[in-house]
């Protein structure tokens, strides 16, 4: 099981070579400036950049061999000759289509459990708490890297593997229909997880039927050996005929895998975890109850993985800091807390986040920046009229900073008692932010990642996370 020439060779037949002989690597990466010593570097065409035109930042960051289009050959003359002989170089079509034909191969080499994650909402903290059990049991694992849950971060991932790992954890994220089921051709998860079916993606995916219908192709190549688990608190997940078994979680007593007594506070959550006949009583680190459920998700995959119901209590309950996930983070000048929740948003991750920050105590004043939730089709104007009518729930508020195009639909139903200002863009918000902080505030950051409020947290906090 080597990845060689003749590997390649042999899943990409018009590959060519140059360089030195190839190298073991440790990890693959498209970014030139993430990629570390004894790292492979994968020179793609973006619609916006061209990871050819960074090849040469790669190498002076340790990269031990690159991929790159024949088109873009012409690219090599312009670098030190000597540096290229050092590294391999290997030549192929189309970057991108060859690096997840490669990926696909190399993961047929695999009897591992391989846990493939999807959803609208808590994939990340899902993976990481699976993680967090796996590490905890001693297990060598590969689990998906910050956010790569594209075809080419799953296949990137894929390369990860080596043959002394027993388990991967691959995130699986899809904007488009007929997503998942190329990405299930690559990853072929032995186990699956739905973690929930929301308004995320509507452009590209449309009714929460059709997500729903497109999510569950992660289990396409299931056999009756594979195991499923899902919401069972979804309907549209749970009234399902599978053909293959499932293990549902959820607050329901029809699930096999329950959270009970859900009970949320100024900083933690604890709630009652039923894992088939045994109950635990857990406290999580956040008072955002969407954790509970990605708790039960990993719970599930933990007990099918054949690990100590002990150990799984302890890697649910492990601290999690994972960034714009309601992360909770300093203002500078010692103003207060920010809660970066900044990563994405949908309707259903909204409200989340909202009746959390209600929870959340405070001398100061209490401000929701709130950015657009994008990719919602036509009924982008319904949900954000919406978002309005939901800050009835949070009581606590002060004030609203709506930023963006699609929250002038918030305006309108914004209730009386919570003042509120519109502005375009996060640079505007960040100065209206410094404008009004006081001592002791808290401050909730949400919205889609396209509106850029991640800029808005590094300038206001101690610490850029």
């Amino acid at each position: 099981m080597r990845f060689n020439q003749q590997f390649i060779t042999s899943v990409v037949p018009e590959a060519r070579f140059s360089g030195s002989q190839i190298q073991e690597f440790t990890a693959a990466s498209l970014d030139s400036r993430e990629v570390k010593k004894g790292e492979l570097f994968i020179a793609v065409q973006g619609s916006k950049v061209d990871g050819h035109d960074y090849i040469a930042e790669a190498l002076t960051k340790g990269a031990v061999g690159i991929i790159i289009d024949h088109a873009k050959e012409e690219v090599l003359k312009k670098l030190d000759k000597n540096a290229l002989d050092k590294i391999f170089v290997v030549s192929v079509p189309d970057t991108q289509k060859a690096v997840i034909s490669i990926a696909a191969v190399w993961r047929s080499l695999f009897t591992i459990p391989v846990i493939g994650i999807t959803g609208s909402i808590g994939k990340t903290t899902t993976k990481e708490m699976i993680a967090n059990i796996a590490r905890l049991h001693g297990m060598k694992y590969v689990a998906s890297k910050g956010n790569q849950n594209t075809a080419i971060g799953l296949a990137l991932n894929i390369l990860r593997l080596r043959q002394e790992h027993q388990l991967a954890i691959l995130e699986m994220g899809i904007s488009m229909r007929g997503e998942m089921a190329r990405m299930t051709d690559l990853a072929r998860p032995t186990i699956g997880i739905i973690t929930y079916i929301g308004h995320s993606h509507m452009e590209g995916l449309g009714s929460l039927n059709d997500i729903a219908n497109e999510k569950r192709e992660i289990f396409k190549h299931f056999k009756e050996d594979n195991i499923g688990i899902i919401n069972g608190d979804q309907l549209i997940l749970s009234q399902i005929a599978y053909r293959h078994p499932m293990i549902r979680f959820g607050s329901k007593t029809t699930n096999q895998v329950q959270g009970r007594k859900i009970q949320p506070n100024n900083l933690t959550t604890t709630f009652v975890l039923k894992l088939y006949k045994e109950r635990f009583n857990i406290v999580l680190d956040t008072n955002n109850t969407s954790r509970v459920f990605n708790a039960l998700a990993a719970s599930a995959a933990g007990y099918l993985l054949g690990i100590p119901s002990k150990t799984i209590i302890k890697g649910i309950q492990e601290p999690l800091i994972i960034e714009g996930r309601f992360h909770s983070t300093l203002l500078k000048a010692d103003k207060g807390i920010l809660i970066d929740d900044a990563y994405n948003a949908s309707p259903e991750s909204m409200k989340a986040a909202l009746l959390a920050f209600e929870k959340v105590e405070s001398k100061g004043q209490k401000i929701a920046v709130l950015g657009d939730m994008l990719e919602l089709g036509v009924n982008s104007p319904f949900w954000h009229r919406q978002l309005g009518r939901f800050l009835r729930k949070v009581p606590s508020l002060n004030h609203v900073i709506l930023v963006g195009d699609l929250v002038k639909w918030t305006k309108d139903t914004v209730p009386v008692g919570i003042t509120f200002e519109h502005v375009p863009t996060w640079k505007e918000a960040t100065e209206s932010l410094k404008k009004r902080l006081d001592r002791g505030a808290a401050i909730l950051v949400k919205g889609s990642l396209g509106m850029q409020l991640q800029n808005l947290v590094g300038e206001l906090t101690e610490t850029q996370k």
